[in-house]
């Protein structure tokens, strides 16, 4: 199958497969791998499927569906129906190449809006604190409007403070010249039936007309802080390059440009008051070799076509370092914290086998890891795996 969404008849099989419990992004992706498209894997006899899987998620991928299931396929089935919008799967023709080409692609994407945006040449995100300075929120719509008047596409996470205002800036640029300008993105971290934060209701209907909101949760899911950390890698990973505009040394903006890295992209920092703890994330990306932008054509200069990966410019160990730079040796942690890091012990772990260790769902854990990585107490690396640091 490369058609460019999935039809009605073809959305069954693939959400199934998402909506099983014990399956996340790396089992799946290692089923699809195995045994090709999800009808071919729900074919396999229980003997071929524990060569993969545990017996518990084998005996789950053969069982019935149950009536939520079935609700959240009727409810998938009528959204999917709706005008500008579509499900695509790692096996789609639409599917982002960019985002095709990182570690931990996720297996099916929920799109609202322009899909063609999806593969746009030239692409950027655009990160930093929500609880923004005006000045950070003037500096943000005005790079971003000035980068799609350039024709690139602008991507964000619709949070409030620096991604609303990035939204804001494309857009601008869009209805001045729609022939030429680009866009925005959004990745959220819900379902694509749910508007969130409110604040953002207007934002995010002229982002769905205008521009293109994606999503790789179910229709349905409710904001949860697990899911903001986990979109990131979309975010990053539907780019060329990442500007960092204002972000604290504890910024989950940190963390989407180390994932930047990792994925070969750019990485840009605006530089701000040294009086400012809104300014002390993008100082320290600066010291660590991102370049220092001051205007939008700065930006524009690195990012023909395709340029050199960030990391065949500069020592990229130095960057991969940064999210740990406020981590201290006897920084406190929760009892589920301490759970998980024994459970990780000394070995990289997935994030499906380490939900199974601890007893606790995938979303709770990549919560409780992103707390863990921020403190510099664990790393993220390829495909969902985390490891312990120890100190």
């Amino acid at each position: 199958m490369n058609t460019d969404t999935l039809s009605l008849t073809e959305i069954e099989p693939w959400l199934k497969l998402m909506s099983t419990e014990g399956v996340g992004d790396v089992t799946a992706q290692l089923l699809l791998k195995t045994f090709g498209l999800p009808e071919h894997i729900f074919a396999q006899s229980h003997a071929s499927l524990v060569r993969v899987v545990s017996d518990r998620v084998a005996r789950v991928l053969l069982s019935t569906a149950d009536d939520e299931f079935k609700q959240l396929l009727e409810r998938t089935c009528e959204w999917a129906e709706q005008a500008g919008n579509h499900i695509i799967s790692l096996s789609c023709a639409s599917y982002p190449q960019h985002l095709l080409s990182t570690a931990d692609p996720p297996v099916l994407l929920y799109v609202k809006g322009r899909i063609d945006l999806l593969n746009a040449p030239r692409a950027l995100a655009m990160v930093g604190s929500r609880n923004a300075t005006t000045q950070g929120i003037k500096n943000t719509e005005w790079f971003a409007e000035e980068l799609a008047q350039g024709g690139c596409q602008i991507v964000s996470g619709l949070a409030l403070g620096i991604d609303a205002a990035a939204h804001r800036g494309a857009l601008n640029a869009y209805r001045k010249n729609p022939n030429f300008a680009g866009s925005t993105i959004a990745v959220i971290g819900t379902g694509c039936d749910i508007i969130y934060p409110a604040r953002n209701r207007e934002l995010t209907y002229a982002i769905a007309e205008q521009g293109v909101i994606i999503s790789e949760f179910p229709l349905g899911a409710k904001a949860q802080s697990s899911h903001f950390p986990r979109r990131n890698r979309i975010i990053s990973g539907l780019s060329q390059g990442v500007l960092v505009v204002e972000a604290a040394l504890q910024s989950g903006s940190l963390i989407t440009a180390r994932q930047a890295l990792e994925q070969n992209r750019e990485v840009f920092a605006i530089p701000g008051s040294i009086h400012s703890p809104l300014s002390k994330g993008c100082h320290a990306l600066i010291k660590q070799g991102a370049k220092l932008v001051e205007c939008a054509q700065d930006i524009l200069d690195e990012l023909q076509p395709r340029t050199l990966p960030y990391s065949a410019r500069a020592d990229s160990t130095d960057l991969q370092s940064v999210p740990n730079l406020q981590a201290t040796n006897n920084q406190a942690v929760s009892d589920a914290e301490q759970t998980i890091l024994d459970a990780l012990g000394h070995d990289p772990c997935d994030v499906d086998t380490l939900a199974s260790r601890v007893q606790m769902d995938v979303g709770t854990l990549l919560g409780e890891l992103m707390a863990l990585e921020l403190a510099g107490m664990v790393e993220k690396r390829a495909g969902q795996v985390y490891a312990r640091l120890h100190q």
